[in-house]
């Protein structure tokens, strides 16, 4: 099929014609990967805003106690409202940025720099479009049937140095996101922890305390997950030592099971109830 006639003149066109250089097999390799990347992310249901400058200047962001160093762009950074007003009180000083971050943990602050870069965090969440369900990338059928569904190709907790033991990555990471202010992490987080299974009681637990310390009490999300997953999961935590050593423990997160335990029974009796012929 031949293209649009030119309508230069006869000198213009007289002119020495001027081939576009090849591309070596390298440099298309390199473009392809970098298509399937981009074509990638939109997979992930969060995907909707990230397109950063990255022509701003370089921040320095020194994370946890061993001072781990990371490097990012000053507009990337002020997606969140946290790193924004943290940039704007430095705007008359240096052009040498830097921001310490001493009590976050350099794991999860890396989730954090991940996704506000590419909307999203590894493990991605993707579609699975035979299943119509959202998955873990890289997860696999689990070879246990007492777990089922599905497990993760990472370790789903980490170590946290203030609490002192293993608790799961994607509640650190929400509660970092409650502290940035980023909204949609939270919810990307949250999405991911739902489809985490066969986790130990004692993690779970410790991460449902950690959670409460973390979050205010007006941002129920977090907390509702957990006291779900304690009620769905009630056989197993009632078996569970660690159920009883914690709840010794007391606190804010076991009035709220017991008051969440009760609107479960009542609600089951509200239905038997419906369900019941009443009698003349």
């Amino acid at each position: 099929m031949f293209g649009k006639r030119s309508f230069a003149s006869s000198k213009e066109r007289s002119g020495k014609i001027t081939k576009q250089p090849k591309r070596s097999f390298r440099e298309e390799k390199k473009q392809r990967q970098m298509l399937e990347k981009m074509d990638s992310r939109q997979d992930s249901p969060m995907m909707e805003s990230v397109s950063p400058s990255l022509t701003s200047a370089i921040v320095t962001i020194v994370v946890g106690p061993d001072q781990r160093l990371f490097a990012a762009h000053e507009d990337v950074l002020s997606h969140s409202p946290f790193f924004a007003s943290a940039l704007r009180d430095q705007f008359f000083e240096s052009s040498n940025r830097r921001i310490d971050l001493p009590t976050e943990e350099p794991e999860i602050f890396s989730c954090v720099l991940e996704y506000l870069y590419k909307g999203d965090y590894y493990p991605r969440l993707v579609h699975d479009k035979r299943r119509q369900t959202w998955m873990l990338e890289g997860a696999v059928s689990s070879p246990d049937p007492n777990k089922g569904g599905r497990v993760a190709a990472v370790e789903p907790t980490i170590f946290h140095s203030g609490v002192g033991d293993v608790i799961l990555r994607d509640t650190a990471v929400y509660c970092a996101a409650e502290v940035y202010g980023l909204e949609e992490l939270k919810r990307l987080s949250l999405r991911k922890q739902g489809l985490q299974s066969g986790i130990e009681v004692g993690t779970i637990l410790r991460s449902a305390r950690y959670a409460y310390e973390s979050t205010p009490d007006s941002d129920s999300r977090l907390r509702a997950h957990y006291l779900a997953l304690i009620i769905r999961s009630r056989k197993t935590f009632k078996r569970s030592g660690t159920m009883q050593m914690e709840m010794e423990l007391g606190g804010k997160l076991f009035f709220d099971l017991f008051v969440a335990m009760c609107n479960h029974i009542d609600d089951i009796v509200d239905v038997t109830n419906a369900r019941t012929p009443k009698s003349i």
